[in-house]
């Protein structure tokens, strides 16, 4: 039993040296260098099928309070529950500085000594502003907690005893044994156990991780392939699992499994992460080691947090401002208040009876309290709640935008946040997905060039169409956008050699999965580039119909022909092509090799006459943005062929350099090949994507595109997209090390012998050539990993003391030089026109956008469509969620929800730049009519003996903004609009005014209270200096008719100001004029009517007085001459500045006239490290199939399952452990009867 467990260990530990070998190809290994470092702390345990020993162990996450170490997997993304809504909601609302003046002012108004103004004046329009922003927190939080409860109630199948139970996710725990069905989500991080592929394969689609729609395979050990095969097995399994603890690196596992005494490692290709989709799979089982919140897509999620806009802060700052200006104020005049009485007790002794019990400096206390809760007017709360409002209802005008709507999906633009509106008409950094995003996620056979030819230019008509000329081919699937009618007529004369060779490289090269569904063929690979070529060549005639371990049977012309495989040569990054080695019916040896032009024009034979007219092909395909692949073949001789063979198998039994020798071995045979031609396939942008980002860039956008996806891909897509240009140099990581390094000190290197930390954050050796034409930057994630130092610092923080947290000792000093390093990158990328990221991680995503923001201080925004795309989206300022394949969860985390990337211009540059113009005019008015309105009570403080006696109505001063004043800034932040939605998408160039702030700033808040202050002093010393101790035919200058002719001074003059404020006049425009006129007569008669005054003479303290005083010609000329002399000075300045200032007219122009200079840019096809063209290759495949099919790892046999006795179970044998897997295939045996042919699943 000991000799079969050890031969079991040594079997599964071979079965793990080659994925790992790949992996190293794949991925930098200093990305794993940095990732599992040996201060990792290995003290998560799982024990399957034992809940009991998991829910013991707590952990302390807040002071003294603990909770379970091992999270349940039901998630939790709501911020509220039924008790702790409104204290919580309130503790939020009461952040805001706002919130917390206006609440410590109806505090001081419950003192009866200094109150001036009616309690409920501030307290109603407080509570009435809490329950709007309540209320609008509590739908968007009900909406998280439908989401959550959808997601924590889908089905899964869970042992329970010994047998599977339907139950929900939910219902999961650390321990548990899943099992999962073709097509389900993974619902936790999972250690595969066992599946219905042969050895345990299990192909999974990671989308809403990485967004890459490929398959991906992982496969079971062997030992738990071998010993799970019933219920009764999985229930009895008592396996022990020791690995890290949760963390967030997507690509990176390191655990053991300990089971019958033996000890099993594990690495990441046996894991099947949350999100994950099984697919091609019919059942596999899963231990669940990380849950919930543990797993790593969660730990990647990031929280739920409070955007502000840009404005809003401002505003915060201003309120600040304000609050402080007054407090001096009150201060000053609670002085001269203090200084009045003493000199009035003076003078006036006979009056001490009324004033005995108070001395001066009691007397200016009070004065100070009074003034400062009169004086809090200046702060309207009104504004606050008219600024939920323009929100509410922009929002909606986006919700209503015909031309955001998706009419394929019925799927109109969503504004899931309504508090961010203006904040996108200042957005500078756009953090884009690929796939998904920019891209369709489809793949398609555009063009090809065969002997020199260049076919796929014509046009499908109605007429004729490839159903019709190939019409005796049964496999056509009828999707196929590529038509040639002289192709066509060639494959079908089955003359041209070439074209033969070139159709059978497509149907023989690859390592496609190939299986039938209701008499169709249906396809399965490895990457969509593939797919796309196998099923090009199948629509043309040369059908891939199925493969065994070692032969592949195609159907050329409708004659089915089995070509024995001698060997596959694997796809990897560093190779970047495939081979196939094959023996054809006739017995002769044949190399069919595919890869990027840049490879294969190195390798060919010395005839070469075909490679002119090819490397023309390849450079009109990369103009057009096409993916290329070469082409080529050579014949061997049968003694050839063996002397490789030979080299072959001494490299593939190799116990160290294994992979590297192989390359050497591919390499040899790899040569002299005859070019055959190249093939162009289309990765399908989004529509209208080019143009967007063009106008993005015109509008002095930085467009950052973040995905998951290989950089030869990510770079074709740039180029596709118009991101990138012909005439850019594109910066590399070495590139890039090389430019840091004279700035930058360290023992960590930025490369493998660069430097990483900063010592000086300019690149005075680089400004020169960085200054030199259009750059562009593109890095991977391990590269990324050298800036962030995120596990480095973390794991650093977690074992220094307490002193050097509070920044006392060394650690401040790395941190700071880390960010140094950050700051420096920073800058690099933002000389540079675009930057790619490839290869990143989700965490990595929300990173960059934070180091962004953090260095350069400026507002962004995220958009993507996966769940790899969330924490990206809640860090960023704006998150924009993508309605795509990919499911909705990007949608469920985002600020808006849009169908199509092309929306986002619309979204910016018209609902963007309207919202911040609007909102911005919106409080300059604001502001000014509040100043206008109640910084007379300043001036009257001088004449009233410094007593904080009102000099306006109580009612007056409760409704001026919310009725008399609010309806015409109401529907200018409505509807205002300086140039028309045609206009803002033909001129981008006016976007950049929002960026620098100039509609709304701290300058622009001065002069509307230098204006409003002035509009006040005129309003009161123009009426002070007519009316006086005069005396008229109803006024005799009485205190009661001076306020109002005032306050009605200030009514028309506000009114006239904002009739030259706005731009775009509208029916309701007009109408909220009138409004505000009808409303100051309405209810000033109400108000100061006698039957209110006999009701509440104290409430109602004005009867008649508007009445006495508009009747009366003096007021009447009073407040027609404040208004004259308000409206000249401000339309005297509008006059000058339409003629001498930047307005937007002449901004147009300007644009208009640099538009029309633009000139045809001479573009250099010369680049650095690219034999002096451009190569748009990209292929997305990955290593590992080649492998798995050489072994016949993924091999189904037709016949009865073996394993049926398990839920769902079929499968093939395994091949016996004593015996080698070949990587060549033996020789060919004849008389291969029809049961042993397999297929692939």
């Amino acid at each position: 039993m000991l000799d079969s467990s050890r031969t079991q260990t040594e079997a599964s530990n071979g079965e793990q040296a080659k994925p790992e070998s790949k992996m190293a190809n794949q991925e930098s290994p200093r990305k794993y260098q940095n990732e599992a470092k040996p201060q990792q702390d290995f003290t998560w345990v799982v024990k399957a099928n034992d809940r009991a020993y998991h829910e013991q162990f707590r952990k302390t996450y807040a002071c003294c309070l603990k909770r379970k170490k091992y999270a349940c997997n039901a998630i939790k993304t709501a911020k509220y529950n039924i008790l702790t809504f409104l204290p919580l909601n309130l503790y939020e609302q009461f952040h805001r500085l706002v919130n917390v003046y206006f609440l410590f002012i109806i505090l001081l108004q419950t003192v009866p000594q200094i109150s001036t103004l009616p309690w409920f004046a501030l307290l109603f329009p407080l509570v009435l502003l809490l329950s709007i922003r309540g209320i609008r927190d509590l739908i968007d939080d009900i909406a998280r907690h439908r989401s959550d409860w959808e997601i924590n109630s889908r089905p899964c199948e869970i042992l329970t005893g010994e047998s599977f139970v339907q139950k929900k996710w939910r219902d999961i725990c650390v321990g548990d044994i899943v099992c999962l069905r073709k097509d389900s989500i993974v619902p936790a991080d999972l250690l595969l156990l066992s599946s219905s592929e042969p050895n345990s394969l299990c192909y999974v689609e990671t989308m809403d991780i990485d967004g890459e729609t490929n398959l991906k395979y992982r496969q079971a050990l062997l030992v738990t392939h071998e010993q799970l095969v019933s219920e009764d097995s999985m229930a009895a399994f008592d396996g022990k699992i020791t690995c890290e603890e949760p963390n967030s690196r997507m690509h990176s596992f390191i655990g053991t499994l300990e089971w019958r005494g033996e000890k099993y490692s594990l690495d990441s290709e046996k894991i099947l992460l949350r999100g994950c989709k099984v697919r091609n799979t019919e059942a596999c089982y899963g231990l669940v080691i990380y849950a919930g919140f543990d797993s790593k897509i969660m730990k990647n999620c990031g929280k739920v947090k409070l955007k502000k806009t840009k404005l809003s802060r401002l505003m915060d700052r201003l309120v600040i401002l304000i609050a402080v200006s007054l407090f001096l104020i009150s201060f000053s005049l609670a002085i001269g208040s203090g200084v009045w009485a003493g000199k009035f007790q003076q003078e006036h002794g006979y009056l001490s009876a009324f004033y005995n019990k108070m001395s001066p400096a009691e007397y200016a206390f009070f004065a100070f309290w009074g003034f400062l809760i009169l004086l809090s007017l200046v702060i309207p709360m009104s504004m606050l709640i008219t600024f939920e409002f323009i929100y509410l209802v922009n929002s909606c005008f986006i919700n209503w935008d015909m031309e955001m709507y998706y009419a394929p999906k019925d799927m109109p633009a969503k504004a899931r946040s309504t508090s961010l509106n203006d904040q996108l008409g200042q957005i500078q950094y756009v953090f884009s997905d690929k796939t998904g995003t920019l891209t369709q996620n489809i793949m398609t056979f555009k063009k090809c060039c065969i002997n020199g030819k260049i076919y796929g230019s014509q046009i499908k008509t109605q007429d004729k169409s490839m159903g019709a000329d190939l019409n005796w081919s049964k496999y056509l699937d009828g999707k196929e956008e590529f038509y040639d009618q002289l192709l066509l007529d060639t494959i079908r004369q089955d003359e041209d050699p070439v074209v033969k060779e070139f159709m059978r490289l497509l149907a023989l090269c690859h390592t496609v999965m190939v299986e039938e569904k209701q008499n169709q063929l249906v396809y399965q690979a490895a990457s969509p580039d593939e797919e796309a070529l196998v099923t090009a060549a199948r629509n043309l005639g040369y059908v891939f119909l199925s493969r065994t371990q070692d032969t592949v049977t195609i159907s050329e012309l409708g004659v089915e022909r089995t070509y024995r495989v001698l060997a596959l040569l694997d796809f990897n990054s560093v190779r970047k092509r495939m081979s196939v080695l094959v023996r054809d019916p006739e017995g002769r040896i044949k190399l069919y090799t595919k890869g990027a032009d840049t490879i294969i024009l190195e390798r060919l034979h010395s005839d070469r006459a075909m490679e002119g007219c090819t490397v023309k092909a390849l450079d009109s395909f990369a103009a057009e943005t096409l993916r290329t692949l070469c082409l080529a073949t050579k014949e061997m001789d049968e003694k050839e062929f063996n002397a490789w063979s030979k080299k072959h198998h001494a490299a593939s039994v190799l116990l160290q350099d294994r992979e590297q020798q192989l390359d050497k071995v591919y390499e040899e045979i790899e040569q002299d090949l005859k070019l055959l031609g190249a093939t162009a396939i289309e990765d399908k942008l989004q529509d209208g994507v080019p143009e967007t980002i063009q106008l993005l860039k015109r509008g002095d956008i930085k467009v950052w595109v973040l995905t998951g996806d290989k950089q030869e891909t990510a770079v074709n897509i740039g180029f596709a997209c118009q991101l990138l240009s012909d005439d850019m140099t594109i910066l590399e990581e070495s590139e890039i090390s090389e430019i840091l390094e004279p700035t930058c000190h360290s023992n960590n290197s930025l490369a493998s012998s660069g430097a990483a930390l900063c010592k000086d954050n300019s690149f005075l050796p680089f400004q020169a050539f960085l200054m030199h034409g259009k750059k562009a930057l593109v890095v991977t994630g391990d590269f990324l990993d050298k800036i962030f130092h995120t596990e480095g610092e973390k794991k650093a923080m977690q074992k220094t003391g307490w002193l050097q947290r509070l920044g006392c000792c060394r650690g401040d000093v790395e941190k700071d030089q880390g960010s140094l390093i950050e700051k420096a990158f920073v800058e690099l990328a933002t000389t540079c026109q675009a930057v790619i990221c490839c290869r990143v991680t989700p965490k990595q995503k929300a990173l960059v956008v934070q180091m962004v923001k953090r260095h350069n201080n400026t507002i962004s925004l995220a958009i993507g469509d996966g769940a790899n795309d969330v924490n990206m989206i809640k860090t960023a300022d704006i998150g924009v969620g993508i309605s795509g394949q990919e499911g909705m969860q990007a949608v469920q985390c985002s600020d808006y929800a849009l169908a199509q990337f092309r929306y986002l211009q619309q979204l910016l540059f018209v609902h963007g730049r309207w919202s911040y113009l609007r909102i911005c005019k919106f409080l300059r008015y604001f502001f000014y009519k509040t100043f206008a309105g109640m910084m007379v009570q300043i001036w009257f403080a001088f004449y009233a003996g410094f007593t904080a006696q009102p000099l306006l109505e109580g009612w007056f001063l409760a409704l001026y903004n919310v009725f008399y004043t609010s309806c015409p800034v109401l529907f200018m932040g409505l509807f205002e609009q300086d140039v028309s939605a045609k206009k803002c998408l033909q001129f981008p160039e006016l976007y950049k005014a929002g960026q620098k702030d100039k509609f709304f700033n701290i300058r622009t808040f001065c002069v509307s209270f230098i204006h409003g202050s002035l509009a006040s002093l005129a309003n009161f010393y123009i009426a002070l200096w007519a009316m006086g101790d005069g005396a008229g035919i109803r006024v005799i200058g009485d205190y009661q008719s001076f306020a109002m002719t005032v306050a009605t001074s200030a009514i028309f003059t506000v009114i006239a100001e904002i009739m030259m404020e706005v731009k775009f006049w509208t029916i309701f425009s007009v109408l909220a004029i009138v409004a505000s006129v009808a409303l100051y007569c309405l209810l000033s008669y109400l108000t100061q009517s006698f039957q209110a005054f006999k009701w509440d003479p104290k409430a109602f303290q004005f009867p008649d007085a508007t009445k006495n005083a508009l009747t009366d010609p003096i007021p009447l000329f009073v407040i027609v001459l404040c208004v004259v002399v308000n409206t000249i000075p401000s339309l005297t300045v509008r006059v000058v500045h339409s003629f001498m200032g930047p307005t937007a007219l002449a901004e147009r122009c300007q644009a208009r006239d640099m538009q029309k200079q633009k000139t045809v840019e001479l573009t250099s096809h010369i680049r650095r490290n690219s034999h002096l063209r451009r190569s748009s290759y990209a292929f997305s495949h990955k290593a590992g199939y080649a492998d798995l099919i050489s072994r016949g790892a993924s091999m189904r046999v037709k016949g009865p399952h073996v394993r049926s006795q398990l839920n769902g179970f079929g499968g093939a044998p395994l091949p016996s452990q004593d015996s080698p897997t070949p990587s060549i295939a033996e020789p060919f045996r004849d008389g291969v009867s029809a049961e042993q042919k397999f297929h692939l699943c």
